[in-house]
């Protein structure tokens, strides 16, 4: 007989944001998890004061409502913009793209100026674009293209960009302003005692075990519970037996430097193609605000360098095009034959999810299994 209702695989947000819910309703929840700590991909850690995001920058932000009621129900945000550098040869742009941006690449200053050239350069793009560069030129321009689009973005999916969707651009903002902020949407921060205690808050009450592997179909540990919430990557699940899906994974390179301030800001991206990494990440600079933190006399940075993805690597992105679309569908229709499993999150559903998407789809599919 089953001794739980629900068997939660992985603690990340999607995890951690069912089990919460489902705790609420009386459920007797079981969460396992893989690494040594939960949280997932949003884990953060004290280093000297500073709190470092372990895999990556993670900077919430939402126009949900009721997703921010309910994340600053577990932790206290702090007030953070993001407003990323790009460094290209020895300058630096402003992201997104915007009249700082057109004014260090063109010396214009006015709107006009910038849409002029933009509209000239995007006259070799001939009907709807058909990839990501011709995307980004239509976008922006080849200028701009060359220098802050190509290579970062090669780099990242380890492809040319003329063998990549549109779609991955179009979430990249243009503005004819002088607006840094990334994002537009209403609410943005930063836990204040970091994602940890987020996803701590969450999973408050819950049964959690560590370092517990969950093979996929089969495991013994299936029999512990009347429903399995996976959240790890679909095709895994199921031992690839349709083939594997293709993910573009992350390796990270953390320093702790015996100085007070690095670069000056928590994110520069760095485009051009022979630098290894995509970014450098100072984290002391996501305490926006925070006196002590920012005095510190030592800083934390972290290199990021994409690299393609292998079994036992952690798959931090999905490519999704073409083949691996279709392979996706025929694992989404293979679950359906496993109607006491549910595929949720990232790699669950084999689609980007920014963390405000990863907790809505949680409180949605927790509404219609719970209610």
């Amino acid at each position: 007989m089953a001794v739980y209702d629900y068997l939660i695989v992985g603690s990340g947000l999607f995890g951690a944001t069912f089990a919460h819910q489902a705790r609420e309703k009386g459920k007797r929840v079981l969460v396992v998890e893989k690494r040594d700590h939960i949280a997932g991909n949003v884990y953060t850690e004290d280093q000297g004061g500073i709190t470092v995001h372990r895999y990556g920058a993670h900077i919430f932000h939402t126009d949900d409502e009721e997703v921010w009621r309910f994340v600053n129900r577990f932790a206290a945000f702090s007030p953070f913009i993001n407003a990323p550098l790009a460094r290209f040869g020895d300058r630096l742009y402003h992201l997104p793209f915007n009249m700082n941006t057109f004014n260090a690449m063109w010396g214009v200053s006015q709107p006009a100026e910038a849409e002029a050239i933009i509209a000239a350069q995007r006259r070799e793009i001939q009907g709807e674009p058909q990839s990501l560069e011709e995307q980004a030129i239509a976008l922006v321009g080849r200028d701009i293209y060359e220098a802050l689009v190509k290579g970062y973005t090669e780099k990242q999916w380890g492809r040319p960009c003329r063998e990549l969707p549109p779609f991955i651009i179009k979430r990249l903002p243009v503005r004819m302003t002088y607006d840094n902020h990334y994002f537009s949407d209403r609410f943005q921060g930063i836990p204040e005692k970091g994602y940890t205690a987020l996803a701590a808050g969450m999973l408050e009450g819950v049964e959690v075990r560590l370092n517990t592997a969950f093979s996929g179909a089969g495991d013994p540990m299936e029999a512990l519970a009347d429903k399995v919430l996976f959240t790890g990557p679909i095709d895994q699940y199921f031992a690839y037996r349709l083939g594997q899906l293709e993910y573009r994974s992350l390796r990270f390179e953390t320093e702790d430097l015996p100085i007070a301030n690095f670069q000056g800001n928590a994110v520069v991206n760095y485009t051009a193609a022979d630098v290894p990494y995509t970014r450098i990440i100072e984290h002391k600079h996501f305490a926006w605000g925070n006196a002590e933190t920012l005095a510190l006399p030592h800083t934390v940075v972290t290199r990021e360098y994409p690299k393609a993805w292998a079994p036992g690597d952690e798959p931090y992105y999905p490519v999704n095009q073409g083949k691996n679309t279709a392979l996706y569908q025929q694992y989404a229709d293979l679950a359906k034959k496993y109607p006491q499993v549910i595929f949720g999150g990232r790699l669950g559903q084999y689609r980007y999810l920014d963390m405000d998407d990863t907790i809505r789809a949680a409180l949605d599919l927790a509404g219609k299994e719970l209610d």
